[in-house]
């Protein structure tokens, strides 16, 4: 049990900025093991920014609840998943060979691509969260817990799309340097099945309420499978950054096909 409480509070300090305990085990091998936490960092995260989101319900219109509820997120995470994402924009926005394109991906300035991907990025996402909250969308049930649902579902299935890639794929870079080549180097069965378990809970909770909620697994898997196929086709595999990207962009389509299969509900 000790074990497992250091492997989670490793995936706590990995992948946000949350503060743990001092007297956790900084084993490097359990960096690769909290890969099984991944998605369920996102039922953190996704609670989090749910609760702001409800906190300023109450106070502003919604629209503006929502861009709080963003920035909450933005700082749990230290904007981890949004910096891979920037990164993967002007590494293959401006790269035409693997090594160029990791070359741009590991500077660590900003160029033209990322900063048009990150705007065009939170403006869909702040489109889309704004519809799900408004009174002629997902208020319009009158249930705070199908929001909330909404919230975890889309965090931690987004992260189960992209914590999958290291299951199927190889990590492109051959250097020790980045910080996450330790998630790369091995996994075991239950680090698959943490991740698909943590990641699909709260989306089958989700389904209790309509079951059409679950066809949301087809559009966020295939987005996963194209990224997928596009890192692999261009860099031989991912990096840490493609991961953080495809947990933005699966994140995002999860929230357009919500609002799609709202229509049928």
């Amino acid at each position: 049990m000790k074990k497992e409480i250091d492997i989670f509070f490793t995936a706590l300090m990995f992948y946000t900025r949350i503060p743990c305990p001092k007297n956790i085990n900084h084993n490097p091998d359990y960096l690769n093991k909290a890969s099984r936490y991944f998605p369920l960092i996102g039922w953190i995260v996704g609670s989090i920014a749910f609760g702001v989101f409800y906190l300023f319900s109450y106070l502003m219109a919604p629209e503006i609840a929502v861009i709080f509820s963003m920035i909450a997120s933005v700082l749990v995470t230290g904007a981890f998943h949004e910096d891979g994402f920037a990164d993967v924009c002007d590494g293959f926005g401006g790269g035409w060979t693997k090594e160029k394109i990791l070359l741009i991906m590991k500077d660590s300035a900003i160029g033209a691509y990322g900063a048009i991907g990150v705007v065009l990025l939170f403006l869909l996402k702040f489109q889309a969260l704004s519809y799900l909250v408004s009174p002629s969308g997902m208020l319009s049930l009158e249930s705070q817990i199908l929001i909330f649902l909404l919230f975890v579902s889309a965090h931690s299935l987004s992260r189960l799309a992209a914590i999958s890639i290291v299951f199927t794929h190889e990590y492109s870079r051959e250097d020790r340097s980045s910080k996450s080549k330790p998630i790369a180097q091995n996994y075991s069965w239950r680090e698959v099945l943490g991740a698909f378990f943590f990641g699909l809970l709260p989306l089958l909770a989700l389904a209790y309420f309509q079951w059409l909620f679950l066809l949301v697994l087809v559009p966020v898997f295939l987005t996963r499978f194209f990224l997928a196929r596009y890192f692999q086709k261009w860099i031989d595999g991912y990096t840490g950054d493609c991961l953080g990207a495809t947990q933005q962009v699966c994140e995002v389509v999860f929230y357009l096909s919500v609002i799609a299969l709202w229509k049928f509900i």
